[in-house]
């Protein structure tokens, strides 16, 4: 059953697999702490370490993510907001990526059959749980915030049990398949290491004879996403 999960996974860009957070009461300490965490606050200069790491990470997201978000300046404001986002909530973005290709398929205006919204399936009644009435769950960052809050808040529930944690947020708690298909989309179609990426690059795009001109190359790159990566 795993391994035909994580099969479905790497099908995913044709598909979404939208499920429905169910409500819990909450006491008014974490309804207090839920709110203070998806207040609006202005982002700091970047979410980034650095502006290389901006580039690397902006260029290659932005490659994978290009057939599904065709727009080049829509894509990366997604992506900044999704590495902001995450990184606030303390997720790796490269998981949140994964969660919003089984849960919306990367469709902003996804609507699921039990009324969840947006990129990260959003139900409405978390807008009366702990946001505000004027709350729009189709605004980018409104929904990221809100669905980074949500999946860290189950996360801190479930004491760091990523599968527990992932059943709550699609409200399939205890069944394997949901937690395998982000999983599985995490890691085979978003997996991101620095490092690996750069030498891949290198290897693919400069003969050994140029070698030594590869910081400098790098080095221009950054004029063309640097308004991009210093918003983030």
């Amino acid at each position: 059953m795993r391994r035909v999960a994580l099969v479905l996974a790497l099908l995913l860009p044709f598909t979404a697999f939208a499920g429905m957070q169910k409500y819990e009461p909450l006491s008014e300490s974490v309804r207090a702490a839920l709110s203070r965490a998806i207040s609006d606050q202005a982002p700091p200069r970047s979410s980034f370490l650095d502006s290389m790491d901006a580039v690397d990470w902006l260029t290659e997201m932005s490659r994978r993510l290009e057939k599904r978000i065709a727009n080049r300046e829509s894509r990366l404001e997604f992506l900044r907001a999704v590495h902001y986002e995450a990184t606030r909530a303390g997720l790796d973005p490269q998981l949140v990526l994964g969660l919003i290709q089984v849960e919306s398929g990367f469709k902003k205006y996804a609507v699921s059959s039990a009324g969840a919204r947006g990129f990260m399936q959003v139900m409405p009644f978390w807008i009366k749980v702990i946001g505000r009435s004027s709350d729009n769950l189709f605004h980018l960052r409104t929904n990221l915030r809100y669905g980074c809050t949500i999946l860290r808040h189950y996360l801190d529930i479930e004491q760091g049990d990523l599968y527990r944690a992932l059943g709550r947020y699609n409200g399939s708690l205890g069944q394997a398949e949901y937690p395998n298909l982000v999983r599985g989309a995490w890691h085979n179609q978003w997996a991101y290491s620095r490092d690996k990426m750069k030498t891949s690059a290198f290897r693919a795009t400069f003969p050994s004879s140029l070698a030594s001109s590869w910081p400098y190359l790098r080095r221009r790159t950054v004029s063309s996403f640097s308004a991009f990566a210093q918003t983030a």
